[in-house]
């Protein structure tokens, strides 16, 4: 019931990760990325602690294959997960259980994972990576591109509701991270919309979390 994609940005060490679904406020559930340390979709009937524990196995030396299989060998109901991952090298891996649901399916390349459930076309994870790898600009363009190309390519088999974009750069928190809980419209269209008036105010609100005295305004009322 849903179709992502994790990347790391080769040129700045941002990672990011994009995701849609059918089901109400996937990326809350699904979404999960660490500056300097890589980024994880955990999906298909979620288990929101797998990408923590992913990461902290990353933070501790593990390169997103070892990671996945440490997962896949000590995780409870693991067949029926679906878990991608990339570190802070570009290397990339993928766990789908036996239990993945509907047609399913998965591709990854450096810097670059993508996989679904419940999809319309097995082919929407390739469709993806090679969207993600053709787009040019910020991480968080770049994941959009992809993800919209997946949409293209059939998506999941039904109508999409929710969507999510989340980038992490060097600081401890995501200077990304938008959300459309749900919508009977096209949740990406709504996050691009969001993207759009978020990313040309992006490094402000970085500067106004490191260093507030020197950051600009926006007109908001009473702070001109």
């Amino acid at each position: 019931m849903t179709f992502s994609l994790v990347a790391r940005c080769q040129r700045t060490g941002m990672f990011g990760v994009a995701i849609s679904s059918s089901s109400p406020a996937v990326a809350a559930r699904c979404s999960h990325a660490r500056a300097g340390v890589g980024a994880v979709a955990s999906q298909n009937v979620t288990d929101p602690g797998l990408g923590p524990r992913a990461l902290d196995l990353m933070a501790g030396g593990l390169g997103a294959a070892a990671a996945v299989a440490e997962l896949r060998r000590t995780a409870a109901h693991v067949e029926y997960r679906q878990i991608l991952a990339v570190d802070r090298t570009g290397e990339t891996a993928i766990h789908s259980g036996s239990h993945a649901l509907g047609i399913w399916g998965e591709a990854r390349a450096a810097d670059v994972a993508a996989g679904g459930n419940l999809l319309a076309d097995a082919g929407v994870p390739e469709a993806i990576v090679a969207g993600f790898q053709a787009a040019r600009g910020h991480l968080g363009d770049r994941l959009l591109a992809a993800l919209r190309a997946g949409l293209a390519a059939g998506g999941e088999a039904g109508p999409v509701h929710s969507a999510g974009l989340m980038v992490v750069d060097r600081m401890s928190w995501p200077v990304v991270d938008l959300r459309c809980d749900w919508t009977e419209d096209c949740p990406i269209d709504a996050i691009a919309a969001a993207w759009a008036v978020y990313k040309p105010q992006l490094d402000a609100y970085v500067q106004r979390a490191l260093d507030p005295r020197a950051a600009p305004s926006y007109g908001v009322p009473g702070d001109e």
